[in-house]
């Protein structure tokens, strides 16, 4: 398994710890955007994010496998996923987005995304960001502990520090905030996403 899919491991399991926490009435509360990108950077009800995340997971056994939208059908994942049973659908897609994952063991492999294709290595680091701050920013939204760990955040920070530039560019990560050098792998990454630990 290459190494980015070990750090998706992490993440995906990170959110889903939020995600088992959420409540019935954490559903239709409103959650601050994650991402200050243009498309992405709008308040959005919980279950529609979690609905997104599921989105996502789900076309991640195709995409590993080399398939492209074309051939599954562009709107095979469209609508509604998390349907009466959230909880249960959440973990059907993950279990087969991270069985996927497992098997990647091509850094370079080509993975056939809509806007184009990127190596295995790119694309999971666009989940694992993904991943990792939705888990912190979420579980602070409902009042829960983050689930960054320090093996997570340290995987997460080498991962995407040398090209934290081009993710602050997107809109990605915000303007970094200052730390102490001898501060924790979990305060290193959150400070170079804009968080203040």
């Amino acid at each position: 398994m290459i190494p980015e899919a070990e750090v998706f491991l992490r993440a995906e399991t990170a959110l889903l710890s939020v995600y088992a926490q959420l409540r019935d009435e954490h559903w239709d509360t409103i959650f601050p955007p994650i991402f200050d990108m243009e498309g992405a950077n709008k308040p959005l009800p919980v279950r529609q994010v979690v609905n997104h995340h599921v989105y996502d997971d789900a076309w991640i056994p195709d995409m590993l496998a080399g398939r492209t939208m074309d051939e599954v059908g562009r709107d095979r994942y469209d609508g509604d996923l998390l349907g009466d049973d959230p909880h249960g659908n959440i973990q059907r897609f993950a279990d087969a987005a991270m069985a996927a994952a497992r098997k990647a063991d091509d850094r370079d492999w080509m993975v056939h995304c809509g806007y184009g294709d990127v190596p295995a290595w790119d694309y999971f680091w666009q989940l694992n960001i993904a991943r990792g701050l939705a888990a912190h920013d979420l579980a602070r939204h409902i009042g829960v502990p983050s689930p960054i760990t320090e093996e997570l955040a340290r995987g997460m920070y080498e991962g995407t520090a040398p090209s934290a530039d081009m993710w602050h560019s997107f809109g990605v990560f915000r303007t970094p905030v200052a730390v102490a050098e001898d501060a924790s792998w979990r305060d290193r990454f959150l400070a170079l996403t804009g968080r203040r630990p």
